[in-house]
């Protein structure tokens, strides 16, 4: 893993960030609307339009991304006890194909992590492909029965 950074995405690494995005959705069977410029024109415009609440980092090597993680960030309803209140939501983990297997995808979760903390977050969450589960126990997540969730029927 030498020469490799994590640290948050530049607004100039937006494109290739929205890039990965679209390879992942088409590697897992999606089928997006519209092209891959399209789809990174409005996905660079979404990521600056919600970059208070949607932490982006990016993996790279020699400055070529080579992965990246989100954290999307929801302030919660305040408390007697504690006046502010956030938590987190891992989104968009992906690494590269040819770079997997390696121990960066489980760089980046700890990465994301590790901003979490330095936030202040009560709890991060993710919803995970059954592949990556493993990763994330490794890192700390553990199921809990008092988090549920109602599919809406949105994507």
């Amino acid at each position: 893993m030498h020469g490799i950074a994590v640290r948050p995405a530049n607004d100039d690494e937006l494109s290739t960030v929205a890039e990965l995005r679209w390879r992942w959705v088409t590697e897992n069977g999606g089928e997006p609307t519209g092209t891959c410029d399209e789809f990174v024109d409005h996905f660079v415009a979404w990521a600056r339009e919600n970059a208070a609440s949607h932490r982006c980092l990016v993996m790279v090597r020699d400055e070529v991304v080579m992965g990246m993680a989100w954290l999307a960030i929801v302030r919660r309803v305040p408390t007697p006890h504690a006046l502010e209140r956030a938590s987190g939501d891992v989104q968009c983990v992906y690494v590269v194909p040819h770079e997997r297997d390696s121990g960066l995808g489980g760089r980046l979760i700890a990465s994301v992590l590790q901003l979490g903390r330095e936030l202040g977050l009560e709890r991060v969450t993710v919803h995970s492909s059954t592949r990556a589960i493993s990763a994330y126990t490794r890192h700390g997540f553990t199921t809990s029965p008092r988090l549920l969730q109602a599919h809406l029927g949105t994507a």
